[in-house]
């Protein structure tokens, strides 16, 4: 009995009463409401399964602490209207360290122009003075291989011999003297330099690979003529060119500096730069490198970073400011660093979310579905007593 009195009380605390089914009333716009609930229901919950099951990256921010290390920089730029001879890559920093037209970990490629298909145009570096004989004609003299010709007056204790043009070049920019008459150097006439420079005149040339510098600010650079180092002061010889002026029209395909992680935007992948007409332009960007460590689930950490770009142009030479044309991209590093860590969302909100989805639906719609009936109930009873009347 008193388990009998017991369950009596409980009913009257009964949120959920029941109709008999003989009472209840079911309509063509309950059964499409339920359908479109049912189907808003399955969408929702997909959507919330689908955010749960993602990884939240949670950001923090510290103060960088790392000194003395490298960093590496990732490139892929185009210069559709710059031979590849006339390119040269260089890189310095505030610490005193330069690196010379670099060569190691990066690749040269030509682009011939649109209407010209290169023989023989591979992913390989391509400097002036090599493959030796190229757009020749005629039998190329036997040279005796043991030979060791004259540098010019520009012997150094590391290059004493000057075999083709191209060790006479380095030799001359060893001693930071200028390149300046190629048709006075027996070498570079028997590689046929000239010629070369006239063949690729209307040829691009694309730069990919990466670098490694220090991790304090600095700058690296394309820019026509062959680079050296004239009392303490960084020159590029642009005598051979003579009164020239370039297309620096360039893409950027690629530009990051350290490994790439999930979910970074490089703001200068795919930056496009088009000139219709020749001048001596200096592109400039100021670029912000912000040190950023991701933490995985897994427990790994990677170190690498992000940055921001500032832009700017400007002309150089007769008629302009002090500099020299190419494109400059000028790093510093930010105090700061950014530290994001992957976290899984919790399972109680997972559960929280879908009890909301569901009865915030299911009260919607029985809102909706009694409005729609009463509605209709009540123009059903005006039309019977109008026609009553």
């Amino acid at each position: 009995m008193a388990g009998n009195d017991l369950f009596s009380k409980l009913r009257h605390f009964d949120a959920y009463p029941k109709t008999l089914e003989d009472f209840r009333v079911k309509t063509f716009a309950g059964g499409a409401l339920t359908f479109v609930t049912g189907v808003l229901m399955i969408i929702l919950f997909m959507a919330e399964l689908r955010y749960y099951l993602a990884t939240e990256v949670k950001p923090e921010l510290f103060v960088a602490s790392s000194h003395g290390q490298k960093m590496k920089i990732n490139v892929d730029f185009s210069f559709p209207k710059l031979p590849c001879l006339f390119l040269s890559i260089d890189v310095m920093d505030v610490s005193g360290e330069q690196q010379i037209d670099v060569a190691p970990n990066l690749v040269k490629k030509r682009i011939p122009p649109s209407d010209v298909i290169l023989e023989g145009a591979t992913e390989q570096a391509v400097e002036i003075g090599k493959d030796e004989g190229e757009g020749k004609t005629g039998v190329a003299p036997v040279l005796d291989p043991n030979r060791c010709e004259s540098c010019y007056g520009a012997e150094t204790p590391g290059l004493t011999c000057c075999n083709n043009c191209d060790d006479v070049r380095e030799a001359y920019r060893r001693k930071g003297w200028a390149f300046v008459d190629p048709q006075t150097i027996e070498q570079c006439k028997r590689d046929g330099w000239s010629d070369k420079l006239k063949a690729t005149h209307d040829e691009g040339c694309r730069v990919y690979g990466y670098l490694e510098v220090n991790k304090v600010a600095g700058n690296f650079h394309f820019a026509p003529g062959k680079s050296f180092q004239q009392h303490h002061i960084h020159v590029h010889d642009m005598q051979a060119f003579g009164s020239k002026k370039f297309n620096l029209s360039h893409s950027i395909d690629r530009l990051s500096f350290g490994t790439e992680y999930p979910g970074l935007v490089n703001p200068l992948d795919g930056h496009k730069v088009v000139l219709e007409e020749l001048d001596s332009l200096m592109f400039q960007y100021f670029v912000k490198v912000v040190p950023t460590s991701y933490h995985r689930l897994s427990g790994e950490i990677l170190s690498t970073n992000q940055f921001s770009v500032t832009k700017h142009k400007k002309k150089v030479g007769a008629g302009g400011e002090s500099g020299l044309p190419g494109v400059f991209i000028m790093y510093d590093m930010s105090p700061m660093m950014v530290q994001l860590t992957e976290t899984r969302r919790s399972f109680i909100h997972f559960i929280t979310s879908m009890c909301a989805i569901v009865g915030g639906l299911f009260t919607v719609s029985s809102l909706l579905d009694a409005l729609i009936y009463n509605t209709a109930r009540a123009v059903q009873k005006k039309i019977e007593l109008g026609k009553a009347s």
